[in-house]
């Protein structure tokens, strides 16, 4: 079969945009299928923005103490400024910088066909490529609750054009997800009264309890009032007032956000059809992120999952070349470090304390909290810790940081586990003083006071087999 492309990406997303970039330098004929543009944006930046939302309150908040808050924060000037960062960050992947680089570009809704070969039609246009890329966008997960649709809500994608103007003043957040614990920390720093609702037992309820506590007592702190393990049953409208039934709970509220996930939006692309086979609404792959139609391969939002560009972006530089038979990459996450830009900020690579014990049965947990290090002292940010999971030989299974640039921290252990470096070769590092850096001398001395060993020839075989 004559084929027109190398690949064709049916994008929505950033990562859609991303992968088109990086099948040119791969020197392949690509195609970018793309929906309407209002359809993307402002979504595609979503999380950005938030991130530096948060990043700007955090330095204004700073400033008024400084200044014995004598002075307002114009928070008008901060949302403007997170609107010329997403327009900076939009422009790297514009669609003028995409045909510069030889991407045909195609607007519309388009599906994939069978007969007589498969195609992707597109604006009565079948396109034919040897492969063919999902990294279409997410839409918001609305939880099934009574009264939910009648009473109205808004989600993350609609929150910087609310926040724009005169914002209501009491908002009840469903979800604890990475985008529920920005926002309720947001709008509180908006002097917003905001109650965060969650259906287990505790805030990220993927990450270790102990943790994850330190983030949930910092919210709490600036006064987001966390109800956890407290489903959401119904919700009404009373003259006016939105009211949410929460557990024992009865929570008069003005609006109410979701945050209660992301999912793939795929349902329009007759996928079945053409043999790509779904568990659970999340696409069936093998490790190289293959569907069930050889052809056919995704990454990102349309797999599922937190909506985390750095993972999204991995997925697409490990499709992309297994599409393209440059290599025979396989998907490892236990190396890929991912951050929540909450404050303080939450980053982790590898396994928790709960899926190592789980695992691997023994291991050691090294915990070494940011007071110990001068440079926290110093910025008056000594909330937080660094926790490493180690088998007894030293190896690390993973790691998580929850304090001031945890978020840049992180990389240092994502490279020694992707490099299998023990956590005695960190103890040779020679860390600036005073930095943040020091905590990595610092949590690697602690294993002169543990007790690793070697270990036998049959236990590296049993930690080989349960790591496979």
């Amino acid at each position: 079969m004559t084929v027109d492309y190398d690949v064709v990406i049916i994008g929505g997303s950033l990562t859609g945009r991303y992968a088109a970039i990086l099948a040119t330098q791969l020197h392949a004929k690509v195609a970018l299928v793309e929906p309407t543009a209002q359809k993307i944006f402002p979504h595609l930046l979503t999380p950005h923005a938030l991130a530096y939302l948060g990043k700007c309150q955090q330095s204004a908040m700073s400033w008024e103490i400084t200044a014995n808050k004598k002075d307002t924060v114009e928070w008008a000037d901060i949302l403007q400024q997170v609107k010329g960062v997403v327009a900076d960050v939009e422009e790297q992947y514009s669609p003028a910088v995409l045909a510069a680089l030889g991407v045909d570009m195609i607007s519309g809704d388009g599906q994939f066909v069978r007969s007589p070969a498969l195609t992707f039609s597109v604006n009565r246009r079948q396109l034919k490529s040897r492969s063919y890329l999902l990294a279409t966008g997410s839409r918001p997960l609305i939880p099934n609750i009574e009264g939910l649709q009648a009473t109205g809500y808004y989600t993350t994608a609609d929150i910087l054009s609310v926040l724009n103007a005169n914002p209501p003043t009491r908002w009840a957040i469903i979800g604890g997800d990475p985008s529920g614990i920005q926002m309720a920390q947001i709008l509180t720093r908006f002097g917003l009264d905001v109650t965060l609702i969650v259906k287990h037992s505790h805030i990220l309820p993927r990450e270790d309890p102990a943790i994850v506590q330190l983030i949930q007592a910092a919210l709490e702190a600036e006064g987001v009032r966390i109800l956890t393990e407290t489903p959401v049953t119904q919700i009404k409208q009373i003259q006016g007032t939105k009211w949410v039934q929460a557990g024992n709970y009865a929570i008069e509220t003005d609006e109410i956000l979701l945050c209660a996930g992301q999912q793939p939006d795929l349902a329009h692309l007759n996928l079945e059809a053409v043999g790509v086979r779904s568990h659970r609404h999340r696409l069936v792959l093998n490790a190289k992120l293959q569907t069930t139609q050889p052809r056919i391969y995704a990454c990102g939002e349309a797999i599922g999952g937190y909506p985390l560009t750095n993972i999204a972006h991995y997925e697409a530089a490990v499709a992309l070349k297994n599409a393209l038979a440059v290599s025979r990459d396989r998907v490892d996450y236990g190396s890929i470090p991912w951050a929540v830009f909450c404050d303080p900020q939450l980053a982790r690579v590898g396994l928790t304390e709960t899926q190592a014990r789980h695992l691997f049965g023994d291991i050691v947990v090294l915990r070494q909290y940011f007071k110990s290090i001068a440079a926290a002292q110093i910025e008056m940010a000594t909330t937080g810790v660094c926790q490493v999971v180690l088998l007894l030989n030293g190896e690390i299974l993973g790691a998580t940081i929850v304090g001031a640039y945890a978020a840049e921290l992180i990389h240092v252990f994502s490279l020694a586990i992707a490099q299998r470096i023990k956590i005695n070769k960190l103890a040779q590092l020679a860390p600036i003083y005073p930095s943040f850096s020091e905590i990595f001398a610092q949590i690697a001395a602690l294993t002169y006071q543990t007790h690793l060993n070697r270990g036998s020839i049959w236990d590296k075989i049993l930690t080989t087999f349960r790591r496979w």
